[in-house]
């Protein structure tokens, strides 16, 4: 059996030999790592286990405060802010659990955006074609799990930014139910959207990791059956303008789960859909909470942020507070209203994305064509977060370029959902 430490230093060596253009990590532990190897190594000697996640090589999204160092989002404007005083929430839990923290991955700055692109430090070229976008803004968590340099990456989402990269880089990604994670110690950019959630290529790893960094016992999944499950797709606005590959996938793959007994039928959320982009036409609630999030550096170090990302935040900046307040009475009311309506389905089923991931250099040039390939690629994935809900990425095979098959489910139904996809996983093979 190959032991931890040997495991881990392949992938330092690979690391190694591509450091004069290192995109996907910003930040090595090696140290730590090595220590944490050889600890996990003693360990498994000696029949001793700290659970399902015991000597996994892990990375954290650029976010996550580690004790010690600045944690910077991706960006080069927070390098003055002063050293996290402890790891955050998740990154103490995958400790104890055994992890093997190998580094810090790259991201969006201040995650936003769903393309990943950073223009800072460079865009990890998307793992299946590197021309082509990552997907964020969990952009080095992607393609780290994609590429074998990681088993498990933690990444955060608050519109997609963990199922995106999943999807585009054809592995499984799960955002839960916002707050069933711990948000301490995570650099905020929605703190109502903002979840933290892992991707890893096995439902079954999200799950064991979803459960560590929750507090839960980790367990194995028993998958449900397929036979009778109620499966709806919103059809509508959220498949319009997508890519044909998308759309055959999408179908094929639904065609194999009617198949095993699923009952396959439209769901009409059209309306809430447009009650809530009637509440957030103004702006959307992650730019107003960013907003005051960079309140304090927005201006001072506007030469230092990404133009791109600093429009955005800085125009929410404006939106009175009364407007902001009716907007989360109003969206409050949409949250239950969706809650209602999924009540009669176990799921809802669409494509994670519209589209696969486009190239990079066209959108790194034109920055409308910027603005309209960010809003089409978090389409299908915002509305989970806006209105609460638990959802997982899974990848469709056979496909010219990785598309993902989203499962979205009620809030708090997390652990249903996890048991469905398992089933779902191993159907579409």
């Amino acid at each position: 059996m190959t032991s931890i430490r040997d495991k881990l230093e392949t992938i330092l060596a690979r690391l190694g030999g591509r450091a004069a253009d290192e995109r996907v990590f910003l930040r090595l532990y090696e140290d730590a790592a090595r220590a944490a190897a050889d600890a996990a190594d003693l360990r498994r000697q000696a029949g001793i286990s700290h659970g399902p996640l015991d000597g996994a090589i892990v990375s954290i999204k650029d976010l996550f405060d580690v004790a010690g160092e600045t944690t910077l989002a991706g960006s080069r404007a927070l390098r003055d802010a002063p050293p996290a005083q402890k790891d955050a929430v998740i990154v103490a839990r995958l400790r104890q659990a055994g992890a093997v923290i190998l580094a810090k991955t790259n991201m969006v700055e201040f995650a936003f955006s769903g393309l990943g692109l950073n223009p800072h430090h460079g865009t990890p070229g998307n793992a299946a074609d590197p021309l082509r976008i990552p997907g964020g803004s969990s952009s080095g968590a992607g393609v780290s799990v994609a590429e074998g340099t990681s088993e498990i990456s933690i990444g955060s989402d608050t519109g997609g930014s963990v199922r995106i990269p999943a999807a585009l880089n054809g592995i499984v990604g799960f955002k839960p139910t916002a707050y069933r994670v711990p948000l301490e110690g995570a650099f905020p950019l929605s703190p109502s959207l903002d979840s933290i959630g892992p991707l890893a290529r096995s439902v079954q790893d999200c799950a064991f990791t979803d459960a560590i960094m929750a507090g839960d016992e980790p367990r194995s999944l028993t998958p449900v059956p397929l036979m009778g499950l109620r499966i709806g797709v919103p059809r509508g606005r959220l498949f319009s303008e997508s890519e044909p590959m998308v759309e055959d996938a999408f179908e094929t793959a639904l065609s194999r789960l009617s198949r095993a007994g699923a009952g396959i039928a439209d769901h009409a959320i059209e309306d809430l859909l447009q009650g809530m982009a009637d509440t957030t036409e103004t702006a959307s609630i992650a730019s107003i909470e960013a907003a005051e999030v960079h309140a304090d550096w927005l201006d001072a170090k506007a030469a230092e942020i990404d133009p791109r990302v600093r429009w955005w935040i800085a125009r929410s900046g404006r939106v009175p507070a009364p407007v902001y307040i009716r907007m989360l009475r109003r969206r409050r009311r949409l949250v239950e209203a969706m809650d209602e309506r999924l009540a009669s389905v176990d799921v809802l089923a669409l494509p994670t994305t519209a589209i696969s991931a486009p190239l990079t250099a066209p959108l790194e040039a034109d920055d409308k064509l910027y603005n309209h390939t960010d809003r089409l690629i978090l389409r299908n994935t915002m509305f989970g977060n806006q209105f609460d809900l638990t959802a997982i990425s899974l990848p469709i095979p056979g496909c010219e370029r990785p598309v993902g098959f989203m499962l979205v489910a009620r809030h708090g139904h997390d652990r249903r959902l996890l048991e469905i996809a398992a089933e779902v996983e191993r159907k579409l093979g």
